[in-house]
This record gives structure tokens, C-alpha cells and sequence, in this order.
């Protein structure tokens, strides 16, 4: 097998990175050794080192958008947003460690006092997805390294040039080379990282059913902190609204910002019959307008291509097939540029089908769902094994909290997009999209252990009852079970 990795602009097909596989053992020697005196550097310390670290995001951000652009294929427009979005988690994951794993004590009188304070893992691996190959591995590593923890980071194969790129930046704000490291590979590297005896935490984005793997792989061993954020199925419900155009723009950015590469995008549109043949022309309408194009092109197209052409081929296929079990094309998705993987925006009414596939088609290809009624809008947004993310378009506020209470979902939206959720708010799912381990700004739940702690200055103790004086008992205690 070679160890060499190239990496390729989607938009182009030109070789834009070469580089070989990691060494896995090698790294988890240089990460054990390296913990124990990043651990112990004060808090405020790696704070500053973090701060650095955006210094040099902000310095490098246009070669940095350009970058992930080329190696995405995403428009340069939305690479630099999420440049922006690497310098910010460095304040929000501060605030973040100060509020979620700060120390409190609680003074107590005789008894001394009640302290908290929490305590880095240890080395953590961090597997990183290639649709936000900088933003979401970096809400990982950010957090992980303010609470003291060291990092063994695996950038997707499909994305290794930004990956390595932002084990760089870290490194020229002088955190130390061993305290973050970056290990290219695909999936026999990952496999290999997950199952090493040494890590003490996994944090993990990508596939359910990588994660699912990953998930059976640490179930023994539950001594390592594992978090996962696995996509999801997530559903749109539209109610009524006097705003049509502005919901048809809302179910657009939920469905094809990214070019439907996001783990929070609307794969299901719901729509009750009385609305169908208002928002359904209506979003089509735009959808066609949508311009698909290179990253670089003037003007800015709304979306780039997908990652590579095997991902191009599954969403062709995969309408094909919806076809095939009773849906009806309404905007047929299709190859535009033979050879390179842009698709246009799709949108297929899968109404008619029995059993619709509870899968997450990761491009853009909207499904719509004809529902009789809010209810019925209710109980088919949680026709779904994941549980993202789901937004409620229209309706009135006493609507919003119906569906607040009933949608399964830990990021549930009103009048909203169903992706660009803050970072400053916890980011995760449930079912098959997450295992109760939300990131953004409660990745410090997972990147630190609460430690208790009871404190004198000087010991002071007796003991009251149960004694002997000589050979005679100060007091008899009685059976307790009579």
C-alpha cells in the first residue's frame, strides 16, 4: 500500500497537495510525552496561546479562505465566513471554559470548604470532516487545548491541505509541535487512532456510520470520553405565512448552502396539501436561479460543487432510485461539467413513497413530503432514526411551541434556516446524530472532568461513637434492623 496522500480541487481536478501517511505510534509518543507539561501550564497561559492562535487567523485569513475554497470547492464567499468562524471560537470557547469547567469553592465553616475544579483527559484524537475541514475540527482542538489537553488531529482525506494548514497556525502562535499534531490518512489511519490504548478521548464529526463504528469500537472502555456529531435527516415544516418569498429564501439556505454539504441542512421539506401549490413554485422558482460555479468566479455563485465525483454519482443515483419507488422529479439534480462533480440544485416529491429511506443524502437534493395537517407535519418531521436539526416555517408562536415540544431534534428553529446555528450555543443531536456529547460552546463539557474536593488547612477530627474505653464501650449502640 503507498504512503502517499494528493488531494485535488474539485472545481478544476488539479492537483493542489501531496503529502504522505501519518505515523500514528509516532504521534502518541510525541503526544504523551508532551501532556503532562501542557497540563500543567496555567490556565490563563493557554488562554494567551489560543489567542495567538486567532492572531494568526486574522494574519493568514484571505490565504486561508482561499485555500479551503480550492480544496472544498465551496465559493470563496463562504470560506472566508468560515475563517471567521476558526478566530471566533477562540473567545467563545474562553467564556465557554470559564462558565461550563471553571474552579468554585463554597466555604462551609468547621466543615473548611467544597471546591470544584476540573482536570484536562489527556490526549484526545480529533477526526475531522471535509465540509468544514477548518471550522468544525477546530471546535474541537480549541477547547481541548484551553482545558489541557494535547491533540492527535486527522484532517478527512479528502481535505488534508487545510488540515495541515491549521496545525500550522497553531504552531506559529507557538503552541508547541507536540502539543497538536496533525497525522494524514483515510480510514486505516482513523481506524488506528481510534483503537489506540493511549488516547483518553475521541472527538469525532462525520458519517452515522462512522460513528456508529467508532462508537461499538469504545463501548468497552469506558474510561475514554468519546464525542460524536453524525448528521442528520433534518426536516423543514412549513405552516402558513403572508411572507412566501422569504420562506422559499429560508428553505433555500436550509437546503443548499454548502451545496447541501452541511450535517444541519433540510433534507425533507413538509408541506400541508393547503400550502403545496403555494411554497412548492415558489422555491423551485429560486432554486433555478441559483448560480453553481467554480469557487473564484465573478459574480459569486451561491454554490461550489461537492467534494469529488463518487459523491456527485450517489445523489444522481440516489434520485434515480427515489424515481424508481414512486417520487416525481419537481427539479431534476444533474451533472453540469462532465468530469468534475457540480450538480445543480434538486428537488423530488418522495410523497408517494411507502417506506422513504431514512438516510442522509449529503448534496443538494431536497425532498418534498404533502402532509394533511400540522399533526401529521409533526409526526412525519420525526419519521426519522437522527435528530439534528428542524425548523418551523410560518405558523403563530403558540404553533412554534407545539413543535418546540414534539420535534426530536437538539436544534429546533422558528422562521429560521434549519443550518447556521452560533457558536455560542450547544451544537448536537440525538438518535443517530449524536451521543448526548453536544459541541460548540459545550465542547468544554467534554474536554474536562469535575473534580471535588472537601478542604481543611489543618486536619480536625473525632470520633463521637463506637469506642471502647479500655475494655468497656463509651456507648452501646442498638441493632438498627430491630
Amino acid at each position: 500500500m503507498s504512503d502517499k496522500m494528493i488531494s485535488t480541487e474539485p472545481a478544476t481536478g488539479d492537483q493542489i497537495w501531496r503529502g504522505k501517511v501519518g505515523n500514528v505510534d509516532q504521534a502518541m509518543e510525541r503526544a504523551l510525552a508532551a501532556k503532562a507539561g501542557w497540563a500543567q501550564e496555567a490556565p490563563a497561559r493557554r488562554m494567551e496561546f489560543m489567542r495567538r492562535f486567532a492572531n494568526q487567523v486574522l494574519k493568514h485569513a484571505e490565504p486561508f479562505a482561499e485555500l479551503i475554497a480550492r480544496e472544498t470547492g465551496k465559493p470563496l464567499w463562504e470560506a472566508r465566513t468560515e475563517v471567521e468562524a476558526v478566530k471566533n471560537k477562540v473567545e467563545i470557547s474562553i467564556t465557554a471554559y470559564a462558565e461550563r469547567t471553571g474552579m468554585k469553592k463554597l466555604d462551609s465553616a468547621l466543615q473548611g470548604s467544597a471546591a470544584l475544579r476540573h482536570k484536562p483527559h489527556g490526549v484526545m484524537a480529533v477526526l475531522g470532516p471535509y465540509n468544514f475541514p477548518a471550522h468544525l475540527p477546530n471546535g474541537h482542538i480549541v477547547p481541548a487545548l484551553i482545558a489541557g489537553n494535547v491533540v492527535v488531529f486527522k484532517p478527512s482525506e479528502k481535505t488534508p491541505a487545510v488540515g495541515e494548514f491549521l496545525t500550522k497556525l497553531f504552531h506559529e502562535a507557538e503552541v508547541p509541535e507536540d502539543v497538536v499534531q496533525c497525522v494524514h490518512g483515510a480510514a486505516a489511519t482513523g481506524k488506528a487512532l481510534v483503537g489506540h490504548p493511549d488516547i483518553d478521548g475521541l472527538l469525532f464529526t462525520g458519517s452515522a456510520q462512522a460513528g456508529i463504528a467508532i462508537n461499538k469500537k469504545l463501548a468497552g472502555d469506558p474510561s475514554k470520553i468519546v464525542a460524536l456529531e453524525m448528521g442528520g435527516n433534518n426536516p423543514i415544516v412549513v405552516l402558513d405565512t403572508p411572507k412566501i418569498e422569504d420562506a422559499a429564501a429560508t428553505i433555500i439556505q436550509s437546503a443548499f448552502t454548502t451545496a447541501g454539504q452541511r450535517c444541519t441542512a433540510a433534507r425533507r421539506l413538509i408541506v400541508p396539501d393547503h400550502l403545496y401549490d403555494t411554497i412548492v413554485p415558489a422555491v423551485t422558482s429560486l432554486a433555478e436561479r441559483l448560480l453553481v460555479d467554480e469557487p473564484f468566479a465573478e459574480p459569486q455563485p451561491f454554490m461550489g460543487t461537492v467534494i469529488d465525483n463518487h459523491a456527485a454519482d450517489v445523489l444522481v443515483e440516489s434520485r434515480a432510485a427515489l424515481l424508481e419507488h414512486g417520487a416525481r422529479d419537481i427539479l431534476e439534480i444533474k451533472r453540469l461539467k462532465e468530469g468534475l462533480p457540480f450538480l445543480s440544485p434538486g428537488i423530488i416529491d418522495t410523497t408517494d413513497i411507502d417506506e422513504r429511506p431514512d438516510i442522509e443524502l449529503f448534496g443538494p437534493l431536497l425532498q418534498v413530503i404533502r402532509v394533511k395537517d400540522f399533526d401529521e407535519a409533526i409526526v412525519e418531521a420525526n419519521n426519522t432514526r437522527y435528530g439534528l436539526s428542524a425548523s418551523l416555517i410560518g405558523g403563530e408562536p403558540g404553533d412554534f411551541q407545539h413543535f418546540w415540544t414534539e420535534a426530536r431534534a437538539g436544534i429546533v428553529n422558528w422562521n429560521r434556516p434549519t443550518n447556521g446555528a452560533s457558536s455560542a450555543a450547544p451544537f448536537g443531536g440525538i438518535g443517530l446524530s449524536g451521543n448526548h456529547r453536544p459541541a460548540a460552546f459545550y465542547a468544554a463539557d467534554y474536554c474536562a472532568y469535575p473534580v471535588a474536593s472537601t478542604e481543611v488547612d489543618q486536619p480536625r477530627a473525632s470520633i463521637g461513637v463506637g469506642l471502647r474505653d479500655g475494655d468497656k464501650p463509651v456507648r452501646k449502640l442498638k441493632d438498627a434492623h430491630k
